[in-house]
């Protein structure tokens, strides 16, 4: 018992001072970096740049102050950085291959940053999801879908799948395919589709709207309507135009060939 007295004795007082200093550096380190990274978010924001990179950098900014805090008690302590150095670097082999997945994320995310394919607000489908790009972190990409889902997509798998952003530019166009019997005139077709697309709120004049015969298929005609709106309006024009175009053709005794009812007659011997 009076050897392991003497041994803790020894150790505090070899240490003890050392421990006591880095736990005071630890606190008042930890205080001092979150006074410097709201220092640094107010001037971040300041900055005219994309909101995205503005995230990342006070990401980063926080990162790096916290590991600068991490390697000042490791120094407070008496431990050699160079001792540090080696360990890590001993053990960077079995990390890397540890985190491959995770560093194709961020080399994914820093690609996303650097070349925008997207940005935050933007509509965008990739690898079978889709949604409006609410968060881009290192790693990963938020999507929040139309039905309010919250999808993470890895940021590797964003570089290296084709993206298509629906949000790219200011206009978008709708395209709506209509089959019709084919004892219908075709021109009395075009003029309803035509008007009824002209008329539906949203839809562009220029470009203008498009209506024409596309297609026979068996007994029936395909008559496409094309038609351009604002991006941000694309879901309420999309609808509203499929409701002005079936409620034209109905209006004028136009019927689609599947609402028909087919009967055959059969002569008995």
């Amino acid at each position: 018992m009076g050897e392991f007295t003497k041994n803790v004795i020894d150790f505090a007082t070899t240490y003890g001072g050392k421990i006591l200093l880095a736990i005071v550096v630890l606190i008042v380190g930890y205080f001092v970096v979150k006074l410097l990274c709201r220092g640094a978010d107010k001037a971040i924001d300041r900055i005219n740049t994309d909101p995205t990179v503005k995230n990342v950098a006070k990401k980063a900014v926080k990162i790096l102050l916290y590991v600068i805090l991490i390697i000042s008690v490791i120094q407070v302590l008496g431990v050699s950085m160079s001792s540090v150095v080696a360990v890590l670097a001993s053990c960077g082999l079995a990390v890397g291959l540890a985190l491959q997945g995770a560093l194709s994320n961020l080399a994914g995310g820093l690609m996303i940053l650097i070349f925008k394919p997207f940005k935050l607000g933007d509509y965008i489908e990739s690898g079978g999801s889709e949604g409006v790009v609410s968060d881009i972190s290192i790693f990963y990409t938020t999507l929040m879908t139309l039905d309010n889902k919250k999808v993470l997509v890895p940021n590797g798998d964003l570089m290296n799948a084709t993206v298509t952003n629906f949000s790219a530019n200011d206009t978008r166009r709708i395209d709506l395919d209509f089959k019709i019997t084919n004892d219908i005139d075709a021109e009395l077709v075009k003029s309803v589709l035509l008007g009824a697309a002209q008329g539906t709120p949203g839809v562009l004049t220029d470009p203008s709207a498009f209506a024409r015969l596309t297609a026979v298929d068996d007994d029936t005609y395909i008559f496409t309507v094309r038609a351009w709106c604002d991006t941000g309006s694309y879901w309420d024009v999309y609808f509203d135009l499929i409701e002005h175009c079936s409620k034209a053709l109905a209006d004028n005794g136009i019927d689609d060939p599947e609402e028909r009812i087919a009967v055959r007659l059969v002569k008995e011997d």
